[in-house]
Parts: C-alpha cells; structure tokens; sequence
C-alpha cells in the first residue's frame, strides 16, 4: 500500500476505517481481491472518501482487476478535481487516459508531504540513491575549484544537495513545492533561504543565480520546456545548470512509466538545452538508483548559459 493512501488514513466512520485497515492486512497478506472486496464494503458506508477510492483502485489494480482499477480512477478524478492521488496519472498509464504533460501540482506536492519523514532513509539505505554525488562531481568536472556566489537548489526536497553545496557558495537558496520537505531541510542549517514553489512558476529575478541545480526534480515535473524557459532567465550569463533526468532508449521524448514518473530521451534533453539558449558541457549516462532491485538509468548533464 502507498505511503500516499496511509497519509489519509481516517474516513471519518469508525466501521469504514476498520474495514479498511483489515482491508490493509489483507493486501500486504498478498490477497489482493478480497482486500478489495472488503474496502467496496468500507466505501458503501463512506462513498466519497478520496483515500479510499485510491486504495481500492490499487487494489483491483494489483488484483488484476484492471477496468474495475479504471472505474475508480475515473470516479476519483471527478471527486478530487485537484487530483491529489494522481488517479489521472494512474489511468494514463494503464493506457486507458491520456497522458498529461505535466502532473497536478496537488499530486506531487501531496506526495512529497507524505514521503518526507521517511525520505532520506528510503532513498538513502534502500534505494542506493546516488544522483546528489553525480551531479556535486559532474559542476566539479565542468568548473574545477569554482566558488559560486549564488546557488539555487531547486525541488531541494529534505536537503540532500545542501551539504555539497554549502562550501563551493556564498548565497545558497532552496526551493520545493513541499513545506513538509522544506522543514527537514531547515533542520540541516545550510541554507540561506529556504522557500515554497514551483519549478514551472519559478519566480526569481533575472541572472541572479551563476549555478541551479535540479537533482531528480524533472521525473516529477513532466513536459521540461516552461521549467527551462524560466531557469534560462534565472542563470548568470557563463552560469551552470546542472540537473538528472531519468532516461530511456528509443524516439519518444516524454514517457510516463508506470512508476507515475516521467523519463526524458537525450534527444530531448539536448534539444530543449540548446532551444534556451545554453550548451551542454557534459551529459553522461549513469545508473542513479536501485529500482524493484534493478539498476535505474538517468543522464547527469552539466549546461552552461551562453
């Protein structure tokens, strides 16, 4: 079950909720269909309860049960307009809705709140998260020994960046859509600022910042062409933009996984550095995380500002 279910645990019904935790041991038991069948009974008393739709929907999902996983995305999506769970994300990779080119700003910020207690040590001592260390080593590689006087750390998250940047800056600035992210890594006392927003609504002035850094922020952000747009207009001229994407073989530029992720081609990545105005000074082809047990790819790209 996900942590973004269990983040919404309460319906409200104290029959509803216990049939919905029995539904949950059910599940993580490994009987998917009658973990189902018992969160219908919990969702007959407590209809409209959003968390419980996406439970259901994962359920039926992992049942097997794909077309009756639909139907509750589907109700869901016309319950929860801000779509929270991301049930639009859902159904577009099931195939059976169209693939949006950015996910609900609800969705990854909700998400995020959720994942920020446990994030470090999920990401850290399961997942073999290496992309802060790739990218600290790819601006080292590309700007040798340079001090940056201002450094933005964009969808900074709990602040895992934060330590390998601290001492190559003068000035340096976090930004993340979660508030709950955004207080763990005011806990660390590294950066100058920490502040809420979005990548796409970037609003900081012109050149201000010589070096941005968006470590696994784009698997999460989707179509990248009014991130960059805004990133180009915050870089110094000669500034660095050093970023991850995670990446797959072949001609699509965007793909949506079913991770509820989004990888990006280096074809793509290329084409998007060049249309704003900066050049790529490395792009290299790394494994980033574990995933399911499996080695993840990602490009880390260094880019300068022309």
């Amino acid at each position: 079950m996900s942590k973004l279910a269990r983040a919404f645990l309460s319906s409200g019904d104290l029959i509803a909720d216990r049939r919905a935790s029995y539904a949950d041991m059910l599940f993580d038991g490994g009987e998917h269909a009658a973990a189902a069948d018992l969160m219908r009974q919990a969702l007959e008393i407590v209809p409209e309860w959003a968390a419980g739709l996406f439970r259901l929907g994962e359920m039926e999902e992992a049942a097997g049960n794909g077309d009756a996983a639909a139907i509750v995305w589907k109700r869901l999506v016309e319950l929860d307009v801000e779509d929270r769970f991301g049930a639009g994300l859902k159904l577009a990779a099931s195939g059976r809705g169209d693939i949006p080119v950015t996910p609900p700003t609800a969705y990854v910020e909700t998400l995020f709140d959720a994942y920020a207690p446990t994030f470090e040590s999920a990401l850290l001592e399961k997942l073999e998260y290496r992309v802060p260390g790739l990218l600290a080593a790819a601006v080292e590689d590309a700007a040798p020994g340079r001090r940056f006087a201002s450094v933005l750390d964009l969808g900074c998250g709990t602040g895992l960046m934060g330590p390998l940047l601290r001492a190559r800056c003068q000035h340096l600035v976090g930004i993340d859509l979660s508030e709950v992210m955004l207080q763990r890594a005011a806990e660390k006392n590294l950066y100058d600022r920490l502040a809420k927003g979005d990548v796409n609504e970037l609003d900081v002035p012109a050149n201000e910042a010589d070096l941005i850094i968006a470590a696994d922020v784009f698997v999460y952000v989707g179509a990248l062409d009014r991130a960059f747009a805004k990133i180009a207009t915050a870089l110094a001229a000669d500034g660095l933009f050093a970023f991850s994407v995670e990446t797959h073989d072949g001609d699509d530029g965007l793909v949506l996984q079913q991770s509820l992720r989004y990888t990006h081609s280096e074809a793509y990545v290329r084409r998007l550095v060049a249309v704003h105005s900066m050049t790529p000074v490395s792009i290299d082809r790394q494994t980033i995380r574990m995933d399911r047990g499996e080695p993840l790819s990602g490009l880390i790209v260094v880019a300068k500002h022309l």
